[in-house]
C-alpha cells in the first residue's frame, strides 16, 4: 500500500474544499469496505482520504411516513435493518442491504458507499431506483440533487464533478398497496457478487386488484444498475395475471445487455433476469396487498 494523507472533516464544505483541492487524487471514506481494499492491492492510487463519518448529515436515518426517508451516505447497513419502522416501510430495501457482505462488513458498510462504487452488480442500487431514490450531492457550488438511476454512469464511475461527494439518499414515502422485492443470484453462498439482480416495486389500487404503478431494475446485466421503464409501464395495463408478470419479465429481459464472464454466461444472464424478475414481482405484488 502506498502512502497517503488523512483528513476527517467536520461540515460539508470543509469535505468539498479538500475534495476539489486534491481532485482525482482524493477519495471519500464512508465505510471503507471497498475503498480500503482497493488502496491496499494497489487498484486505487490517491493522494488524499478524506472520512466523511464525522460529519452530521452523512450519518443520518431519519423517516417520517408523510416526508419519507432520509439516508446519510455513511449510515452503515446494520442500523437501517435493525430499525423495524424502516424494515416495515421499506422491505426490499431490507432484501437489498441484508446481502451487502456478511454481519462484520454490514457493520461498516454502508449503501452511499455501495451506490458510489458504482459497480453494476450493485445489490443496494436496484432496491434504490426501484423505490425513486434521490442523491443529494454536495460540492463547491452548493448542493443539487439526482435522481438514482443517473448517478452511475459507467463502471466504477459516477456523475459526481469534482470537489462533489454524496451526502445522503431521499426515499418518499411508500403509497399505500405498495410493495417492493429484492432478488440477486449468486451460484453459491461464499460468492457475494451478483449474477443477476433484480429490484422492483409496485402499488395497487385500493381494491388490490390492479397495479396502478410499478419500476423494475437489474443489476450485473448492463455497464451500470438499469431501470427498465417499459417492464414497469407494462404492468400498469389491467389486472394483476401471471400473464401481465410474463410480460414485464419478458421486457426486462430484452432490456438486459449482459456479458460473458467467469461469473455466467450471457444467456444464462439473460434466462436469470426473467426468473428473478418474475419471483420478485410476485414477492412484492404479495408485499403490497399485505400493505
Amino acid at each position: 500500500m502506498t502512502t497517503f494523507d488523512y483528513a476527517a472533516p467536520k461540515t460539508i464544505a470543509e469535505a468539498a474544499a479538500l475534495l476539489a483541492e486534491k481532485g482525482d487524487r482524493a477519495r471519500i471514506l464512508a465505510g471503507g469496505t471497498d475503498i480500503i481494499v482497493q488502496v491496499r492491492e494497489g487498484r486505487r492510487d490517491l493522494d488524499l482520504l478524506v472520512d466523511v463519518k464525522s460529519i452530521p448529515e452523512v450519518n443520518e436515518l431519519v423517516y417520517d411516513p408523510t416526508q419519507g426517508l432520509r439516508l446519510g451516505a455513511s449510515t452503515p447497513c446494520y442500523r437501517i435493518y435493525e430499525n423495524a419502522t424502516i424494515a416495515r416501510a421499506y422491505p426490499g430495501l431490507i432484501d437489498a442491504v441484508s446481502l451487502v457482505g456478511g454481519i462484520q462488513i454490514q457493520s461498516r458498510a454502508s449503501v452511499g458507499g455501495n451506490l458510489c462504487n458504482a459497480s453494476p452488480a450493485a445489490d443496494t442500487i436496484p432496491a434504490l431506483i426501484a423505490y425513486e431514490a434521490v442523491c443529494v450531492i454536495a460540492g463547491p457550488q452548493g448542493t443539487r440533487e439526482l435522481p438514482v438511476e443517473k448517478f452511475c454512469t459507467a463502471p466504477g464511475r459516477t456523475a459526481l464533478g469534482n470537489g462533489e461527494f454524496l451526502v445522503s439518499l431521499k426515499l418518499p414515502p411508500p403509497k399505500p398497496h405498495s410493495g417492493a422485492h429484492y432478488l440477486r443470484f449468486i451460484p453459491r453462498n461464499e460468492m457475494d457478487i451478483a449474477v443477476v439482480g433484480s429490484g422492483v416495486a409496485v402499488t395497487l389500487d385500493a381494491g388490490k386488484a390492479r397495479c396502478i404503478a410499478a419500476r423494475v431494475a437489474l443489476a450485473a446485466v448492463a455497464p451500470t444498475p438499469l431501470l427498465v421503464p417499459e417492464a414497469g409501464a407494462a404492468l400498469v395495463d389491467g389486472p394483476v395475471t401471471d400473464a401481465l408478470i410474463d410480460k414485464a419479465a419478458a421486457l426486462a429481459q430484452a432490456a438486459a445487455r449482459p456479458i460473458s464472464d467467469m461469473r455466467g454466461e450471457a444467456e444464462y444472464r439473460r434466462h436469470l433476469v426473467g426468473v428473478l424478475t418474475r419471483r420478485a414481482l410476485r414477492g412484492a405484488f404479495a408485499r403490497a396487498k399485505e400493505n
